[in-house]
C-alpha cells in the first residue's frame, strides 16, 4: 500500500478527545487532525514524537488530514490508522503473501454471520467450502522486546469474536484468527493477558475448538506499509 499523495511529517503535540491530535508540521503549521484509532494507544505515542500524516483538501472534512504512522516511545513506526489493517490483508491476501489463506476463488468483506449478529471481515470460498477470517490490527509494543500483544485495552467485543468463530469451528467451517501486526520490530504475537484476561482465556478456548490464529507483520516507511512476513504466535 502506496501512499498517494505522500504523507507529510510533522511531530506530535497532544491527542485527545480519543479521536483528536494536535500536530506540529516539519513548515511549523499547527494542526487538530483525526486520529483514526478507538484503542488506548498503549506504548504507541508520546509528546514530541515524530507523526506522519494524510492530508485532506475536502471542504466538507472538519479535519484537515488523518494520522497514520507515528513513532512509538521505544523508537518503532507504528500505523496507527487501525482502518489500513483490512486494505493490508486484502492486498496481502490477493497477492497472494498469506500462504496459508491460498487458493481461494471468491472474497467477500463485511459478511453477516454468527449467532450474536457479527460480521466477519472476510468470507474466503474455496472449492472445499468458506473460511471466515477475523482481522485485528496489533500495536501493543514493550520497551526491549520483539513480541507484541493484543489486545492495548480490554474488548468484549474481540471475545464476541473469538465465540464466534469457535462456533464455526465446532461446526466444521474454518474460521481463523488473524492479526495484522502494524509495528516494526517485531517477531511474535501474544495475547495480552495483563490486561485483558478474558480475552486471552477466549482466545485459548478458540485454539482449543478449532480455530486457526495466525499473525502477518508490517513493513513500514512514510511512503509505504505492507504485509511481509508470518510472525510466531505465542499462546
Amino acid at each position: 500500500m502506496r501512499f498517494d499523495p505522500p504523507l507529510e511529517e510533522g511531530r506530535l503535540l497532544r491527542r485527545y478527545k480519543r479521536f483528536l491530535a494536535d500536530i506540529e508540521t516539519v513548515g511549523s503549521e499547527l494542526l487538530t487532525i483525526h486520529c483514526p484509532n478507538t484503542g488506548s494507544m498503549l506504548n504507541c505515542m508520546s509528546e514530541g514524537a515524530r507523526v506522519w500524516f494524510s492530508r485532506s483538501n475536502d471542504p466538507k472534512r472538519k479535519l484537515p488530514g488523518t494520522w497514520e504512522i507515528g513513532e512509538t516511545p521505544h523508537g518503532r513506526l507504528a500505523v496507527i490508522n487501525t482502518g489500513r489493517a483490512n486494505a493490508l490483508v486484502e492486498e496481502a491476501l490477493r497477492g497472494g503473501l498469506i500462504a496459508e489463506l491460498n487458493g481461494f476463488t471468491g472474497l467477500r468483506r463485511e459478511v453477516p454471520y454468527g449467532q450474536e449478529r457479527s460480521r466477519i471481515d472476510f468470507r474466503l470460498d474455496y472449492p472445499t467450502g468458506p473460511a471466515f477470517v477475523e482481522v485485528k490490527s496489533v500495536t501493543l509494543g514493550f520497551a526491549d522486546s520483539p513480541v507484541a500483544a493484543f489486545p492495548d485495552a480490554r474488548t468484549e467485543r474481540g471475545a464476541k469474536h473469538l465465540r464466534e468463530l469457535a462456533s464455526l469451528a465446532r461446526d466444521g467451517v474454518r474460521a481463523v484468527q488473524l492479526y495484522c501486526v502494524n509495528l516494526a520490530g517485531i517477531e511474535a504475537v501474544r495475547p495480552a493477558e495483563e490486561i485483558d484476561p478474558a480475552y486471552a482465556a477466549a482466545l485459548r478456548e478458540a485454539v482449543s475448538a478449532g480455530v486457526e490464529v495466525l499473525a502477518y507483520g508490517a513493513e513500514i516507511s512514510p511512503e509505504q506499509v505492507c504485509l511481509a512476513r508470518r510472525l510466531e504466535v505465542r499462546l
